[in-house]
């Protein structure tokens, strides 16, 4: 049995997605198992941190527990998008409703934690409630800024999407016939920055980290783990590839990778004792056949994800007069991608019909950074280096 790493902490959850998830924890008493797979046998342990689950539209228990002052802290993920929309029943409507109904019980603080995959989260949200509470009355929206805290974080576990295989794992290695079972690797890294006016669980007990500035360790994260995911995404199918793992064998990609990481690192923030280390852990986490991470999924939104985890490195090797063949390596893939396959981006219709003109490389750098697209070396390099990766498959 795992428990929580505090267990004076209890965890109230709820999804606004799944409403068939919260009925099958309920029947389960709360307990799900845990599944770490890396190249053997899975290990299992059963999970008994959730007091109780509950649908987002069960509004009023969700009101209460917000009011509560016994609720000390928030946690959330509700996606990039999430952040931006406004209305109608949106994640920040409802975290909203929830706060002004612990302003009108009493206001106590409260600390809210985003988990979502995006630098300065914290802050993301800070800015999202202000824009929703912006006609709110004054003494509530004052009562907002003094005692609502957000805590920023990098959170990195890659967690696929269950299968039935995984329910019949779950069974066999525990004997507890769970329909809720989670899937993860063994890497796991969350670092949080930020004050918890009402108190914290003991989350480093379990292995979370509380730093003072988490500005360079969200750079790592961007440049080193989601700019390899990236580089890899665009460039791996193209060479056959359909998984990291299978990428990160491929001898092309394997130095494509390398190189990356030694470029990113002439620009990254933490010592490179750091940088080496965490290096060290990609590649091992890379390799591992026990999550099979597709790189066509890794490979959606590239108009949001070049601009963040490519271009800030390729824009500092170009302020130096050169041009780094994994960054270039990025954009050509990516390029091949918006004309050769189904394109899931915000952007998608923009973008491949950009791609597929005649200066094609130029309208698409064009349109995530014009200085870039001005830059005729860069983008004739690109151009030849689309050929480069074509002919290599030949």
């Amino acid at each position: 049995m795992y428990t929580m790493a505090d267990p004076d902490w209890g965890v109230a959850a709820y999804t606004f997605r799944n409403a068939d998830l919260p009925r099958t924890l309920t029947e389960q008493d709360g307990l799900y198992t845990l599944q770490v797979r890396g190249n053997g046998e899975p290990q299992t342990e059963i999970v008994d941190s959730i007091s109780r689950a509950h649908p987002g539209g069960d509004t009023e228990r969700w009101l209460a527990d917000l009011a509560s002052p016994e609720v000390a802290l928030l946690t959330l993920t509700i996606t990039e998008a999430g952040y931006r929309a406004v209305g109608d029943g949106t994640a920040i409507d409802r975290v909203l409703a929830g706060l002004r109904e612990r302003h009108r019980a009493g206001g106590s603080p409260i600390a809210l934690v985003p988990c979502d995959n995006l630098p300065g989260n914290g802050e993301v949200l800070r800015g999202a409630l202000a824009r929703a509470a912006q006609d709110e009355p004054p003494g509530f929206r004052s009562w907002l800024g003094e005692h609502v805290s957000f805590v920023d974080t990098v959170v990195d576990r890659i967690t696929p999407a269950t299968t039935q295989d995984d329910v019949a794992t779950a069974a066999r290695l525990t004997g507890f016939d769970d329909h809720a079972p989670v899937v993860t690797e063994p890497f796991s890294e969350w670092l949080l920055a930020g004050e918890f006016p009402l108190g914290r669980p003991a989350w480093e007990a379990a292995g979370a980290r509380f730093v003072s500035d988490l500005a360079a360790y969200e750079q790592r994260k961007l440049w080193f783990l989601n700019g390899a995911h990236t580089l890899l995404a665009y460039t791996g199918p193209v060479l056959g590839c359909a998984t990291v793992d299978e990428a990160v064998r491929h001898p092309t990609l394997a130095s494509l990778i390398e190189s990356w990481w030694d470029t990113a690192a002439r620009h990254a923030s933490l010592p490179a004792g750091d940088l080496a280390d965490y290096r060290e852990r990609l590649l091992r986490r890379f390799s591992s056949r026990g999550i099979r991470h597709h790189l066509l999924h890794i490979a959606v939104a590239g108009s949001q994800k070049i601009p963040a985890r490519i271009l800030p490195v390729l824009r500092a090797e170009r302020s130096r007069q050169r041009l780094p063949e994994p960054a270039i390596a990025a954009l050509a893939g990516w390029l091949i991608h918006l004309r050769d396959r189904d394109v899931v981006d915000p952007r998608a219709d923009e973008l491949v019909t950009l791609a597929r003109a005649a200066d094609g490389a130029r309208r698409v750098l064009s349109a995530v950074d014009a200085a870039l697209a001005d830059d005729r070396e860069l983008v004739t390099t690109v151009d030849d280096y689309v050929d480069h990766l074509r002919r290599s498959v030949l």
